[in-house]
C-alpha cells in the first residue's frame, strides 16, 4: 500500500541546507523496496541504520510503511531506533499501523515500540483508524492503547474513523468502551458521521449512546449537517423523536458506568448467554430451520 505524506516542512528544508540531514539513502531504497539481501549486505558493510532522509524519515519508517517485515526485521536487529520520530511526529508503528501491516505491528511490539505517543499527537491507534485497518486497531487496544487518545487537529481515533467512514474500525472501538460523546470543539464522531451521510455509521453511533443533540462550536446539531428529505436527514430525525428503548437505554448506562472494562467484565457476570450477548452487542446466533 502506498502511502504518501504531503505535510511541508521548513525545518527539514533549513536542516538539509546545513548538512545536518542526507538525502534519500541506498539503505532507504533497500527497505522501501524489501530487498532483503541488499540491505543485508549494505548493513554488514557499516550502513548507518538510523541515517534520516530530509523529513526525519528513517529506514525503518520505509520498512513499516511498505509492510516489508523481512526488512523491518534486519534493521531492527542491527539497531535501528524503534521510535524514531519523523517530521511529522509518526514513528514505525504508526506507519506499519497506517500500512495495515500485522506483521510488522506485531514486530515492533516484540521489540518495544512505544503504543501510546505524548498527549495530543497522531498516534498509532489513529493512524490505524485512518487507513481502515480494523485488526491493527483491535491489536492496539488489546496493546493498551489509549481510546481516548486526543489529536489537536483530528481528534480521537473515533473522529476518525467516523471521519474516513471506516465502519469496522468505529465498531472495534465503541465494542472496547470507546467514549461515543467526546469531543473535538464540541464536534462529536455523530457529527462526522452526519457530515458523511453515512447512515451506516449514524446508526452505529446512536446504538452505542451517540447524542443527536450534541452541538458542536458552530451550535449545530448533528442533523444540520444533513440535507433536509434525504436519508441521513430522515435517520436523524427519526432519533431526534424516538428516543432509544429502555432496555437499550440500560444497556448504554450499563456499559459506561463499566467504562473500558466492560467488553472483559460483561461475560464474567454469571448471567444468561442471551443477557451477555446483548451487553456486549453480539448479534444472536441465527438458528437454521
Amino acid at each position: 500500500m502506498e502511502i504518501t505524506r504531503t505535510r511541508p516542512s521548513l525545518y527539514g528544508e533549513i536542516a538539509h541546507g546545513l548538512g545536518f540531514w542526507t538525502d534519500r539513502s541506498a539503505v532507504h531504497e533497500a527497505a522501501a523496496q524489501g530487498r532483503v539481501l541488499q540491505l543485508q549486505q549494505l548493513i554488514e558493510g557499516g550502513a548507518a541504520v538510523n541515517i534520516v532522509s530530509v523529513d526525519s524519515i528513517t529506514p525503518l519508517h520505509e520498512a513499516c510503511i511498505q509492510g516489508q517485515t523481512q526488512c523491518v526485521r534486519l534493521l531492527l536487529d542491527a539497531g535501528a531506533q524503534v521510535d524514531a520520530r519523523n517530521i511529522d511526529g509518526s514513528t514505525p508503528l504508526c506507519d506499519a499501523c497506517a500500512a495495515g501491516s500485522l506483521d510488522c505491528v506485531n514486530l515492533l511490539l516484540e521489540y518495544g515500540a512505544t503504543v501510546n505517543p505524548p498527549l495530543f499527537t497522531f498516534s498509532p491507534l489513529h493512524e490505524a483508524c485512518m487507513g481502515g485497518n480494523s485488526a491493527c486497531v483491535q491489536l492496539m487496544i488489546d496493546r493498551g492503547a489509549f481510546m481516548e487518545a486526543h489529536d489537536c487537529h483530528y481528534g480521537t481515533p473515533l473522529h476518525v474513523a467516523c471521519a474516513r467512514q471506516h465502519y469496522e474500525c468505529a465498531k472495534v472501538l465503541l465494542i472496547a468502551g470507546a467514549n461515543v460523546n467526546a469531543a473535538k470543539l464540541h464536534e462529536t464522531a455523530l457529527h462526522h458521521a452526519a457530515k458523511a451521510k453515512n447512515i451506516g455509521l449514524i446508526e452505529l453511533l446512536v446504538e452505542f449512546g451517540g447524542n443527536v443533540f450534541a452541538r458542536d462550536n458552530l451550535n449545530k446539531k448533528p442533523i444540520h449537517y444533513t440535507s433536509v428529505g434525504s436519508p441521513s436527514f430522515a435517520c436523524l430525525q427519526f432519533f431526534e423523536n424516538n428516543p432509544l428503548s429502555l432496555q437499550q437505554l440500560s444497556r448504554v448506562a450499563f456499559r459506561r458506568s463499566l467504562g473500558h472494562k466492560a467488553q472483559d467484565a460483561v461475560p464474567g457476570l454469571g448471567l444468561p448467554k442471551s443477557i451477555i450477548n446483548f451487553l456486549s452487542y453480539t448479534p444472536p446466533i441465527a438458528v437454521q430451520l
